[in-house]
């Protein structure tokens, strides 16, 4: 039996761009048996898939990229020459949506609360995101 690996923190950039590294991590770990079976339900859906949207590309294709090479770079650079690539400022507002995505009043706060709730966390002030909902999930936080 395999034993199961972690996934990085969605905070983990690569040229600038938040959870792609993660994304191509969880494919990786996934291929090598490492990835805990709770992870493989969602695989490129959620954030997975908001990821792919942004770069317009098909999910099943990085996860080809991906199994093809450990350079994360080189799995962006296929994305950009193969999707769409972009521009700086689109870059850091995918950035603030991503590092934002749950907060109170903001995209999917209802799920995060319900996420807090069922994981015995909802008095957590400290677990405002979702990033800082897989980082306290995963040990980081």
């Amino acid at each position: 039996m395999s034993q199961h690996t972690t996934p990085i923190s969605p905070r983990e950039e690569i040229e600038g761009l938040v959870y792609f590294r993660r994304m191509c991590n969880k494919i990786r770990l996934h291929s090598a048996e490492e990835l805990c079976p709770e992870y493989h339900p969602n695989l490129g859906g959620g954030m997975d898939l908001w990821t792919c949207q942004l770069l317009q590309v098909d999910y099943a294709d990085v996860v080809e990229q991906a199994k093809s090479t450990e350079n994360d770079v080189t799995v962006l650079e296929w994305c950009f020459a193969n999707g769409y690539q972009p521009r700086e400022e689109e870059i850091r507002w995918w950035n603030c949506f991503m590092q934002n995505c749950g907060r109170k009043g903001n995209f999917i706060d209802d799920v995060l609360a319900l996420r807090k709730e069922e994981a015995g966390w909802a008095d957590r002030a400290d677990i405002a995101t979702f990033f800082d909902f897989l980082d306290a999930d995963e040990g980081r936080l």
